[in-house]
């Protein structure tokens, strides 16, 4: 149990022994800004006062003392009400060996229930390779997944392949354009053809493989042979960069199995679909859309909008609780529509949660990098791993929240220092690793009793706080409060290492704070691990 359900735990065995109801999301606890005002405070005086029509202090006062005494030290009230409580050291003490015993588990909860989200992400169209933007959204949905995961939820991660429709139509034709170049022939690029390095590799790719022998193969042909290597090529560097997926689903797909048409039909019967400008539109301005939508554009196509609907139809048919979608910058306008459409199909709208990531900025010598030195091309999220590795690519797009544009710094991510956070956060890592391979002899302690400085007790308060940490990440899907909890703790350890000794000859002074090093290492690697970075052992 966490920290701050097991306080809560407490104040609602208190009030039922005062036979005094109050529902439990009403009751918070909370970690106050100024360590004078305890480690946790709640605000259940306050709560009461509109129940029971009494003064907060004067409850505040009568159910101070009711605390329990094993796991509160202290508990001391505070204007208007709040209810300030400092853990008993020995409670925190007793949590170094939980934390050794448990390991990779400990911090990990069954909050979720084992409830069923799909979380789909990167998704980017195979046409081409992953950029940067690709990459921060990459880290977004992977630590979303293995937060939600470890808080018990049962996370399911997909990629949506975009294989139908204009865009794959011409990349068949630029490949086939390329390939005749090679064989001699002249070519006629079409200006909204791909004219990437990579439609030339491909190109290359299949005249190795079969000579000039298809000059008369038509454009799927080549449309297929683009989208395996290009595919091909987007699995390979999402898994350097230690993201996996649990399905892959082909746009093309659905129209096998007649699901978009299934849809438009049904969109057709709701009433809800017109026709303007020789083209069907679909009225979602009757559900907070801005605009209608075009389903099929005057010419017979149909638009993005109308596979997408049968796509997250199609999720939601499956069986999960929620849908997670991690799109990019340029989609604020596509929450509304899609919420609308899935609306007017009588499906949960609500169960949609779409997160929108912004814009990233590579900066080098203080200033914007927008193309590759290598290639004169986009920065490509390989460029970037190249250049300052997976740890310190996963950690820079970790650390801020998705909503807010970065900045991400190529030379600060490079430097061998504290300045650079994740270079920071490994060093404390192999500190610890270092002393533990040197300390072999450890052995278990049932009472510690050499540990009495305040600084052990603020490391030990930000250990116990790991699960609570994790649950609130996940409930407000914002993977960077990990990164930041784990910096943190590293700069806690930091200072502690400067200041204290841990070797000594004093033996059980020395055992002891192995086991407190040894403790730290595991929630430092725990919390590194829910973020996707490997921490080296030695540096």
């Amino acid at each position: 149990m966490s920290i701050k359900n097991e306080i809560k735990a407490n104040i609602k065995s208190i009030l039922d022994k005062l036979n005094i109801e109050v529902p439990d999301n009403q009751i918070n606890v909370e970690v106050p800004a100024n360590k004078k005002n305890g480690d946790y405070a709640t605000n259940v005086a306050l709560v009461l006062a509109r129940t029971i029509k009494r003064r907060p202090m004067d409850i505040a006062k009568e159910i101070a003392p009711l605390f329990d005494q094993e796991l509160f030290e202290n508990v001391f009230i505070a204007e208007p009400g709040f209810i300030n409580l400092v853990i008993n050291k020995q409670h925190l003490l007793n949590n170094i060996n939980k934390i050794i015993q448990e390991g990779s588990n400990y911090g990990k909860s069954n909050y979720g229930q084992g409830k069923k989200i799909n979380i789909e992400f990167v998704s980017a169209n195979p046409t081409g390779i992953l950029h940067i933007g690709h990459g921060r959204g990459a880290t977004y949905g992977d630590n979303l997944a293995r937060i939600l995961k470890f808080a018990g939820y049962d996370i399911t991660k997909e990629y949506y392949v975009n294989d139908a429709g204009n865009q794959m139509n011409n990349l068949g034709i630029s490949i086939k354009e390329r390939y005749k170049e090679i064989c001699g022939m002249e070519a006629h690029l079409p200006e909204d053809g791909y004219h990437g390095k990579e439609i030339i590799d491909i190109a290359k790719n299949i005249y190795d493989c079969y000579g000039n022998t298809k000059l008369e193969e038509n454009i799927e042909f080549f449309k297929k042979e683009g989208l395996d290597i290009l595919l091909a090529q987007i699995k390979k560097d999402l898994d350097v960069y230690r993201v996996n997926f649990d399905i892959f689903t082909s746009e093309q797909s659905l129209y096998d199995r007649s699901l978009v048409e299934n849809v438009l039909d049904k969109l057709k019967k709701s009433g809800k679909c017109y026709i303007a400008e020789n083209a069907l539109w679909l009225k979602t301005t009757d559900y907070n859309d801005e605009k209608d939508r075009v389903l099929i554009k005057s010419d017979g196509n149909y638009t993005y909008l109308l596979p997408d609907i049968a796509y997250h139809v199609d999720k939601l048919s499956r069986g999960y609780d929620e849908l997670i979608d991690v799109l990019g910058s340029d989609h604020h306008g596509y929450i509304n529509r899609l919420k609308a459409s899935l609306e007017i199909l009588g499906q949960d709208k609500d169960k949609l949660d779409i997160k929108i990531l912004q814009m990233v900025r590579l900066i080098k010598d203080g200033e914007e990098l927008k193309l590759s030195k290598r290639t004169g091309k986009t920065i490509t999220l390989n460029d970037l791993i190249s250049e300052v590795g997976v740890n310190a690519t996963r950690y820079f797009f970790s650390s801020h929240s998705l909503d807010a544009q970065m900045d991400f710094d190529l030379d600060l991510a490079m430097k061998q220092s504290s300045d650079n956070p994740v270079y920071y956060i490994e060093y404390a890592n192999a500190r610890i690793s270092s002393i533990l391979k040197h300390y072999k002899e450890i052995n278990s302690v049932e009472k510690f009793t050499t540990i009495n400085d305040q600084q052990s007790f603020d490391i030990l308060n930000k250990l116990y706080e790991f699960e609570d940490t994790v649950l609130l990440a996940a409930i407000k899907k914002q993977p960077h409060i990990i990164a930041n909890y784990a910096y943190n703790l590293a700069t806690l350890f930091h200072s502690y290492y400067t200041k204290e000794k841990i070797i000594t000859d004093n033996i059980e002074y020395t055992n002891e704070r192995i086991l407190l090093i040894k403790a730290i290492k595991t929630v430092l690697v725990n919390s590194l691990d829910l973020i996707g970075i490997i921490p080296r052992e030695e540096m």
